[in-house]
This record gives structure tokens, sequence and C-alpha cells, in this order.
């Protein structure tokens, strides 16, 4: 469990007040974050990596979150919805965090959703955007830093249309997220889908799936595999011959830097989506790019980017109610204005309270120095919202 202290400052500005017989505004000295993520197994770095990148805009902004002390009590979810329930209670009645954020996994994030709201908190993903609360079930507490889950993979459908691939295999996780990822890239891809395949959450081996894939007669494979799944398929894939043969696409997150750092040359090649880059050409994205790899040693990527960016929206919504926390309505118009610079380039919310905003195309390349990474190709889809808006009835 990790925790940001309190400062002294805002004792002093408190005393200072009280001397001169002013009375004190209703803000509070310390706003709690609940951090709950994927911390362990083989998704950990996926958590980690959202963790680090909010920790590098605390560290922008000297331990505060608009103008208040930061206290983040970091706690792992396992990946269990049932781990996350538990520690979700924890988190609201015993800490009684101001708060929630982190959560890497949209069947985790759909499990502890109930609690959350009924307790008033706002949650804000820095990740899972399930299409259940971007919809119907959408909520004034639930505020998305990160996509609505079928994003990235419609900007990839986009791509294969465009590029004119006529027969795609798709394979993805047989989980909210992974259905989310398929009906999203059937979307925009008008072709033939030469094979649909779910997998197991937690399988680590592909060879049954690459064989139906070869035998399928595919062109292009659509591909989302989130953390250690996507390391070892993007191995496998190529292992089998198959690189060479068809064309691989996937979103973001299946060829993010902590993917690419395991997988190395295998990757060379594949497209991906996304709604960050690590070249985007814009001073917030440089100076993060830049003290994240100075304050870990290694490349960000964008589950770190989007981490970042959620500890500056709350701040910056903390900043516009003048630290009073206890003001709900006011905090939600607060955050639902967006008042931050986000490293991603454009930035609103849609009325679902999920981003409107920009879709990247992304190569893996080697680079001058040999290193595998990604480089930005284009742009594929500009201020894209999501499908399911008109189904939310929060209005405007």
């Amino acid at each position: 469990m990790t925790m940001f202290g309190t400062s002294r400052a805002a004792f002093g500005t408190a005393a200072l007040i009280a001397a001169l017989g002013v009375s004190q505004p209703a803000w509070a000295d310390t706003v709690k974050i609940g951090f709950l993520s994927t911390l362990s197994g083989p998704a950990s770095a996926l958590g980690m990596d959202i963790r680090d990148g909010f920790n590098l805009a605390l560290k922008h902004n000297e331990g505060r979150l608009g103008g208040l002390d930061a206290k983040v009590i970091v706690m792992d979810d396992q990946q269990s919805p049932d781990a996350a329930k538990q520690t979700t209670d924890r988190l609201i009645k015993r800490e009684k965090v101001d708060f929630m954020t982190g959560i890497v996994f949209s069947n985790v994030m759909l499990a502890v959703a109930p609690p959350i709201f009924a307790s008033k908190t706002y949650y804000i993903s820095s990740n899972a955007g399930p299409s259940q609360l971007a919809g119907k079930q959408c909520n004034p507490y639930f505020f998305s830093a990160s996509y609505q889950n079928d994003n990235m993979h419609e900007a990839v459908g986009q791509v294969v249309q465009d590029r004119g691939f006529k027969k795609v295999a798709l394979l993805a996780p047989n989980y909210p997220g992974g259905r989310d990822a398929i009906d999203g890239f059937k979307r925009y891809y008008k072709g033939d889908v030469a094979a649909e395949i779910l997998t197991p959450l937690q399988q680590l081996d592909y060879g049954t799936e690459l064989s139906q894939i070869r035998a399928s007669g595919a062109d292009a494979l659509f591909f989302f595999l989130p953390g250690g799944l996507g390391i070892n398929f993007i191995k496998q894939f190529t292992s089998a011959g198959l690189g060479d043969k068809i064309a691989l696409f996937g979103p973001g997150f299946s060829a993010d830097e902590d993917v690419l750092s395991a997988v190395g040359d295998a990757a060379v090649g594949m497209f991906n989506a996304d709604l960050w880059a690590h070249d985007l050409p814009n001073d917030a994205n440089r100076r993060f790019v830049a003290d994240f790899r100075k304050e870990y040693g290694r490349m960000p990527s964008s589950y770190a980017a989007r981490g970042y960016d959620t500890a500056q929206l709350i701040g910056a919504a903390i900043e516009q109610v003048n630290g009073n926390l206890k003001d709900k309505e006011a905090l939600g118009k607060a955050l639902k204005q967006a008042d931050f610079t986000s490293v991603r380039g454009p930035f609103s919310f849609n009325t679902n309270h999920f981003p409107i905003q920009n879709y990247y195309l992304r190569q893996v390349i080697k680079d001058d120095q040999g290193h595998v990474t990604n480089k930005l190709i284009g742009t594929v889809m500009e201020k894209h919202g999501d499908a399911y808006a008109q189904e939310c009835g929060m209005g405007g």
C-alpha cells in the first residue's frame, strides 16, 4: 500500500486564515484516491504502468491534486471481481476515499460499479470502458479518462477496411472487453470474416487457434489480447510462420511498449491503433515521455499515459471547486468540463462521460538505435465518440 503524505503548507494556510478572523471555505486539506488495479499475475504490467503514470502526474504537481495534498491508497484487485468487490468495500467504508481509479479489466469494473455508485464516489477510469456503462447503465459518478472499449478496435477496423483486406480472422478473449473489441472492429470493417475466435481470458497457448487461423484462408488477422496474453500470442504467431502470410493488426494495447519490450523483433511490421503515441508532437506529451523515461527507465505505454491524464483530470476538477469535495454536483460539473491539457491531444466528454478524442495509427518498427518501438503514422479518426452515447439517459 502506497500513500502520499500531507504537507505542512495546507495547515499553515488554515492557521493564517483563522488568525485573520476570516471564515474558511468548505475545502478539504487532503484528497484520498483509492487506486485499485491489477498488480499481480500475467497482466500486472498494465496496472503498474497506470500506477506509474498516475504517480508521475503527482510528482509534476508536487504531490498535490488541485491544490490538495494527495493520499493515494494502492491496492491489488488480483484480476478477480470477487477480490475487487471486497477491496472496494474497504476503500469506500473504511478509508472513505474521495475518488477511485485504476481498474484494468471490464469484468472487474462491472463488478465494483454498483457499490461505488451507491456510495456517490466518483470513479475515473484510466482503462476499463465497458459498453454497458457507456449506454443504458451510464452513471453520473462514472467518467472515463481512457476510451470506450470498442473505440480502438473501431479505428483498427477502419484501417483494415481502407487498406482493402477482404478476408479477416478475429481473435479475442471471451470477456466483456474482448466481445466489445470484436463488435467495434466489425462496426467499421465490412469485408468477410474468415474466423471469429474467442478464448478463455487466462489462456497463454494458442496452438489450436493458430491452426484455425491458418486454415481460414484469411489475408489479415485482427487480435486483441492484453498484457502477457498478447506477448505469448505474437511470439507464437511469428514462430508458426504466419507473419509472412497474414498481415497483423491490433489495438494499441496489443502492441504497446511493455509488450514490445518482451516480444522484440517478432512484432516488427504490425499495425495498431491507439488514442496516444509516444511521438505525438505536443509539449505536454514531450514532457510526459521524457520524465517517465527518466523516472522509471523505460518507455511509457498508453496505459501510463492514461494514468497520467487521469490524475490531471482529477486535479483540474478539484481546482475548479476550490477543494470543496463535499459538493458532489459541482464536482461532477467540473469533471465534465475536462479542463486539463491531455498528453493525447484534443479531449472532451460526450453526454455519457466517455471521451471524444482522436485515434492514431502506429506501426511497430526498429529504430536507429535498434529498439523495437511504435512510430506514429497518422490520424485514423478525429474527435471520435462511441456508439452507445445515444442510449445513455443523462442528456447533455
